[in-house]
């Protein structure tokens, strides 16, 4: 594991931004969608019940299939991969952290610049008079007894704010993920497979600029190859160990 290079190139940049996915999660417990094994999408169709055409024609189905996976995300506590890029935050060394996951664990660690270019469930809209809510008062109950959320102001339903399959990612958000690609010489990948596109596009713009890349995840990725350093190691376990050899002030 070589820490030392990760620690050097963290050290050298000017403007280091990560880029994470569900393996920064699984720690605290969260699964992800994609591993061979215990990922969601190995065991259901996600069109069927995670598409934008699945939760207008059978919202039942769709918050049948997200009622265990919501009470994961609400109980979910940040694991020190998490607490390690807060910290590096704290430092001035990361400027922002892009995630693809919408288990809003970064804010619960602390991390005050966080871009969700794939939504959050902290929120939920009404789909009929769409006002915004907090999820947390509907998604008690909705954990608790399977009763599905509906709209205080109109009755009607509340869709959570995390971008379904056949949803266009949030224009205002991606836009200042570009940015901070742009301005960024050092771009930390953790825990994502880098296989949904717009964002998997991200690490080879960097690249592509100039500008240098950490990997930090269990599976080969595509772009290995043009990264400075890959670590296929648990980002809990080596995120920690990266921040405890940078120099403090």
């Amino acid at each position: 594991m070589n820490v030392a290079k990760a620690v050097q190139l963290l050290a050298e940049s000017k403007y280091a931004v990560a880029l994470t996915g569900a393996g920064i999660s699984t720690p605290s417990g969260i699964p992800d969608f994609r591993s061979n094994k215990n990922g969601l999408w190995q065991h259901v169709d996600p069109l069927e019940v995670a598409s934008l055409t699945a939760f207008r024609l059978t919202p039942e189905v769709f918050y049948s299939w997200f009622r265990p996976l919501a009470r994961l995300m609400f109980d979910a506590i940040p694991n020190p991969a998490h607490d390690a890029l807060t910290e590096l935050e704290r430092l001035g060394i990361l400027r922002t952290t892009i995630t693809q996951n919408i288990d809003g664990l970064h804010q619960k660690s602390g991390t005050k610049n966080v871009l969700e270019v794939h939504g959050t469930l902290t929120s939920m809209t009404c789909v009929q008079c769409y006002t915004k809510h907090k999820s947390k008062p509907f998604c008690d109950s909705y954990i608790l007894t399977g009763k599905l959320p509906h709209c205080p102001n109109c009755n009607g339903l509340l869709k959570p704010d995390a971008i379904l399959f056949e949803e266009q990612l949030p224009q205002a958000t991606w836009r200042k993920v570009e940015e901070e690609i742009k301005k960024s010489d050092l771009l930390i990948v953790v825990g994502s497979s880098l296989e949904v596109f717009p964002v998997a596009s991200l690490p080879y713009k960097v690249v592509s600029r100039g500008g240098k890349l950490i990997i930090i995840n269990n599976q080969v990725t595509y772009i290995d190859s043009r990264a400075e350093l890959v670590l296929h190691e648990d980002a809990a376990e080596v995120l920690p160990q990266i921040l405890e050899k940078l120099p403090h002030e």
